[in-house]
């Protein structure tokens, strides 16, 4: 099962890129030259702007929070809980480890 996957994931990488470069080429060179003036894109162009986009705009580390989408608000659920569950003493010395971790940004 492993090696079918081993085979096809390379191959899906390469149809997104050739599908979503061709979209930006399609969608760049049907509407910029004619509002902006500016010339029209290749398709390795299209590739490339898609590259430099993510780069700038999405970074390469995945989703915000480090996993799937429903991660990130189950870890606060969670904490959120534990903090209902504390005392005023075990708030006070949560806060002071925050604090002495984060300084000021916290």
């Amino acid at each position: 099962m492993k090696r079918r996957y081993f085979f096809f994931i390379p191959l899906m990488i390469a149809a997104a890129v050739l599908v979503f470069g061709s979209l930006v080429m399609f969608l760049w060179n049907s509407i910029l030259p004619a509002v902006l003036g500016v010339g029209a894109l290749t398709f390795w162009q299209a590739v490339g702007l898609l590259i430099l986009c993510r780069i700038l705009f999405g970074g390469f580390r995945g989703r915000p929070g480090g996993g799937p989408r429903g991660f990130r608000w189950a870890k606060q659920r969670r904490m959120r809980e534990r903090w209902m569950q504390m005392n005023d003493e075990e708030r006070s010395a949560f806060r002071e480890k925050l604090r002495e971790r984060w300084g000021n940004r916290c």
